[in-house]
């Protein structure tokens, strides 16, 4: 399976960790679609998918935030920054014709979503998970 979490990505903060297996599990639900190999316009299956990751992405954002604001995270604006153009990726892929480029549309997204998850919780999410796990416990 593309969309595997693997112990390195966790944080050792059971909530955030929970919330990132979560953003795996829509990664993978569009994998699966971009798998099937039928002739069914699945337009409708990607939008709603989309929706939904951009829904879990923005709640998984604000409480992230939310945490970092807690514990007074020197570091939040960039971190911030970080989570915006994630979601400014997610409307630009929305604003693609999906409809005459559906399997090309969630495959672009599957490999931008993989690169920047991963990349994201080790290289930047591990800089606060020892200040939030001292201040706000696990």
């Amino acid at each position: 399976m593309i969309f595997k979490w693997k112990d390195r990505f966790n944080t050792g903060i059971d909530e955030i960790d929970k919330q990132h297996k979560r953003l795996f599990e829509i990664g993978a639900e569009l994998y699966d679609l971009a798998s099937l190999d039928d002739s069914s316009d699945h337009y409708d299956e990607i939008v709603g998918l989309i929706n939904h990751l951009k829904e879990y992405t923005k709640y998984h954002f604000d409480y992230e935030e939310l945490c970092m604001h807690k514990v007074n995270y020197r570091d939040i604006e960039s971190h911030k920054i970080e989570h915006q153009r994630f979601i400014d990726k997610l409307n630009e892929t929305e604003a693609k014709d999906i409809d005459l480029n559906q399997k090309q549309v969630v495959l672009d997204m599957i490999d931008f979503i993989i690169n920047w998850v991963s990349g994201h919780i080790v290289g930047t999410d591990f800089k606060y998970k020892d200040l939030l796990i001292e201040k706000l416990g696990k």
